[in-house]
This record gives structure tokens, C-alpha cells and sequence, in this order.
């Protein structure tokens, strides 16, 4: 299974709205810019994370986007089926000998592990983890 950037950028403003989270509404354009990203494809994902309800659109001068739920009640695995659709590392498991068939369902399995148990908040912290990690004192 290969995620897209569909899957991929997001991901990325999901975790800008959840990195600023109480914060009010964040603009796409501003996550565009931020990111280096094309802000009429993050328009484009917006709607089906709107449609799932894990974004909420907030309308005005001062409008935006902002996560529709606290950052740790919002699973990377609930984004990336959104977007990606199905988890899946081939299609047509259930054509397969069984040997490969139980190795296939082995990585689906593992891969949806990881994502349903990662959430927002997760990203987060392991992002704030890595920062504070990256600073070196001298005495």
C-alpha cells in the first residue's frame, strides 16, 4: 500500500489544525503557505474531511478550518481512509493461495495497527518530543 499525497497532505493540515488547536480557525492558505503547498489541492481534500466530519469550516475575515474534535480523538487511520479509501497492501487478497493470503493479511492488520492507534495527539507529541531532543546544552 502506498499513500498518496491525498493521504499524505492530509495528514499535514490535520496536524497544522490540530498543532494550533483552541486556537480559532486556520486558513488553508496560510497552511499552503506555510507548507509550501498547493492551497487549491488542500481545498480539494478539505471537503471530504469536512464530509467525515473531522474538520469543521468556519466562515468570515477571520474564517477557517479547525478540527471538529480534540486532537486525540482523531485517529490517522480515520484520515487516511477518508482520502485513500480502503487499508490495503494489494487488492484481491481473497484471490490469493492461502499462504500469501495469511502474509497479506498480516501487513493490513499491522498496518492498521499503527494507524488506528496514532492519533493527533500522538503526532504532536512526538513531534514536541523531537524538538526538545534536537537541543544541545553546553556547560
Amino acid at each position: 500500500m502506498k499513500i498518496s499525497t491525498k493521504g499524505r497532505y492530509g495528514l499535514t493540515i490535520m496536524l497544522e489544525l490540530a498543532r494550533k488547536h483552541g486556537n480559532g480557525p486556520i486558513s488553508l492558505k496560510a497552511i499552503a503557505r506555510e507548507k509550501k503547498l498547493s492551497e487549491h489541492y488542500l481545498e480539494q481534500l478539505a471537503s471530504p474531511l469536512r464530509n467525515a466530519g473531522l474538520i469543521k469550516s468556519i466562515r468570515g475575515a477571520y474564517g477557517g478550518y479547525e478540527l471538529a474534535k480534540k486532537p486525540r480523538d482523531i485517529k490517522a487511520g480515520d484520515i487516511i481512509r477518508v482520502l485513500e479509501g480502503p487499508i490495503s497492501p494489494v487488492e484481491g487478497i481473497e484471490d490469493e493461495e492461502p499462504a500469501k493470503q495469511a502474509l497479506w493479511i498480516r501487513i493490513r492488520d499491522a498496518v492498521k495497527d499503527v494507524l488506528d492507534t496514532t492519533t493527533l495527539e500522538d503526532l504532536k507529541q512526538r513531534e514536541n518530543d523531537q524538538q526538545q531532543d534536537s537541543y544541545m546544552f553546553y556547560i
